[in-house]
């Protein structure tokens, strides 16, 4: 039997440690993903808004969560994923991806686990939560 089969509630997936987000991440992001809204690698246009200095791309940080999952298991596996945001990830902030199995169910035939989400900077802020669904067998 192989880990995946072997998973039960409240398996954890091995966390997803991160490098710092650097200003040339940002900028790599930003024409990978067309995300080109200058709050995010402008220092003048995020000051202008009132903040201290650029900040992550919301969809950086969806985009770690995938992969922590497609470490797990195929992309082909995924059945749902959504997330929410709830902090932002600022220049130099240090993600961490996490998931946890909270429920395991049979769907027509198909043994799947629901997974709660997270990702949390090295201060403990929590930036993005959700859930997501993927087929086990």
């Amino acid at each position: 039997m192989n880990a995946v089969n072997a998973v039960v509630v409240g398996t954890e997936l091995p966390a997803l440690a991160l490098p710092v987000i650097s200003r040339g991440t940002l900028a790599l992001f930003a024409g990978a993903s067309g995300d080109s809204n200058p709050i995010h690698i402008d220092l003048d246009v995020a000051r202008s808004a009132g903040l201290d200095d650029v900040f992550a791309q919301g969809m950086l940080s969806m985009a770690y969560l995938g992969r922590l999952l497609t470490n797990w298991v195929p992309q082909q596996q995924i059945r749902s994923y959504g997330v929410r945001f709830v902090a932002i990830t600022p220049v130099l902030g240090q993600p961490t991806c996490t998931a946890r199995v909270t429920a395991i169910e049979d769907v027509d035939g198909e043994r799947r686990a629901t997974l709660e989400l997270a990702v949390k900077l090295a201060d403990g802020t929590t930036t993005l939560t959700g859930d997501a669904v993927v087929a086990l067998s």
